[in-house]
C-alpha cells in the first residue's frame, strides 16, 4: 500500500472486489501456465523462452493483489 496516513479505504476495495475475482481467474490460469513452464524447464533447460513465459505466469498469479493495491490507491480517504 502506499505510505500515507490513510490505510484503510473499504470503498476502493468493495468497488476492486469484482475486478479482483476475475484477476484471481486470471491467476489459476497463470498457476496452470506456471506449472507446464517448470515442467518444459526441467525437460529441456535451455529453452530461455520458458523463463519468460514462467515469468509471465507469475505476474498473473501476483495480478489480484495488484489490483486491489491499485483500486484502493484511488480511492481518496
Amino acid at each position: 500500500m502506499c505510505c500515507n496516513d490513510c490505510e484503510c479505504r473499504p470503498l476502493g476495495f468493495l468497488i476492486g472486489l469484482p475486478f479482483a475475482l476475475l484477476a484471481t481467474l486470471l491467476s489459476l490460469v497463470g498457476a496452470i501456465i506456471w506449472v507446464i513452464g517448470i515442467i518444459l524447464s526441467c525437460i529441456c533447460p535451455c529453452c530461455f523462452c520458458v523463463a519468460a513465459l514462467i515469468n509471465l505466469a507469475l505476474a498473473l498469479i501476483r495480478a489480484p493483489l495488484h489490483v486491489i493495491e491499485w483500486f484502493t490507491s484511488k480511492i481518496p480517504c
